[in-house]
């Protein structure tokens, strides 16, 4: 009899990669129905949207975010503003569509300075609002520095102190540091920081399993730990066994359904539960992600994200 297939699929260092495209919009059925008709310039449910969103930081970034994130956001957000000038849903808009234009692989250098004012005029225009912040930060994840990636950070927390999709961004930030293995290295520090500092129903009590995940992409694509889950050592020692513990219990006792990214972190769950070889555990996960599958974690240690999805959920689940 055959072996069976490594249950994260094949690292794609040396082949190609599939055209799955994953949805930032996640579970959020009424951002997708919005986000389709403002693809086609209709933004006036874009704004009553983020309108109705309120001072829900978490869910405002992840909205902001998906719909910056449409090619022909930053014209229609444009198009908004001539209608209603300053408008501080609009101008937000803008600033995360040129931070998404930025980002691009092709991008042109000179696309940077100007996502940053961008951002920083949307901040000053509505002073309690993170999420230009939030733009900024991963902004500076792929285009500034560690010192500038931390400084947005502070700024996010002083705002919305559990603000979820930064502490993801910082996480991975100081993840990178120092890419040899190090079991104290002070990313769990900071992510045992945020979990304990965070309410009990706060979805950052996964933010330590996160930690452990991004640390397993910085060693493995160093070489500093094999590719291979089961063959890395990292997610069969005291620490793994005791952050994935916590987390899991967590997510049985107060599974946050309610929260904009709750699948970002039943993705990282799942991950971590395949793993460290516990299918019955993650299988229990991939029923609760359904089709929502994300890049992160399954495109770490070098592979092609979604086959690595499909073929974690298949062992789980027993499918052939």
């Amino acid at each position: 009899m055959s072996p069976p297939p490594p249950p994260l699929g094949r690292s794609r260092r040396k082949g190609g990669r599939s055209d799955h495209a994953f949805d930032p919009a996640l579970d959020d059925t009424e951002l997708i129905d919005v986000r389709d008709q403002f693809a086609q310039g209709r933004w006036t449910r874009a704004r009553s949207l983020l309108v109705a969103t309120g001072a829900d930081w978490d869910r405002r970034g992840h909205r902001v975010l998906a719909l910056a994130a449409v090619p022909s956001a930053a014209g229609w957000a444009r198009d908004w503003l001539l209608a209603e000038p300053g408008s501080p849903d609009a101008t937000t808009l803008l600033a995360c569509a040129t931070v998404a234009r930025a980002q691009r692989p092709k991008a042109a250098a000179d696309e940077t300075g100007p996502a940053r004012e961008a951002c920083l005029a949307a901040a000053a225009l509505h002073p309690a609002d993170p999420t230009p912040w939030l733009g900024l930060m991963a902004l500076e994840r792929t285009h500034g520095t560690p010192e500038e990636t931390a400084r947005h950070f502070e700024e996010i927390r002083a705002r919305h102190p559990e603000h979820h999709h930064a502490h993801h961004l910082m996480t991975a930030a100081l993840a990178e540091a120092r890419p040899e293995s190090d079991p104290l290295h002070e990313v769990y520090d900071f992510a045992a920081w945020a979990a304990e500092q965070a309410p009990a129903d706060s979805p950052l009590a996964v933010l330590p399993v996160v930690a452990h995940a991004e640390r397993y992409r910085v060693l493995a694509a160093a070489g500093a730990v094999s590719d291979d889950p089961a063959a890395s050592g990292h997610w069969s020692g005291r620490r793994a066994r005791q952050v994935m513990k916590a987390a899991f219990d967590w997510w049985l006792e107060w599974e946050r359904e309610d929260h904009p990214r709750h699948r970002a972190d039943l993705n990282f769950l799942a991950h971590a539960k395949t793993c460290e070889g516990r299918p019955a555990e993650a299988a229990a996960l991939f029923h609760r992600i359904g089709s929502h599958a994300t890049e992160a974690p399954w495109s770490y240690a070098g592979r092609d994200p979604y086959p690595a999805f499909l073929a974690a959920r298949g062992l789980a689940l027993g499918a052939p």
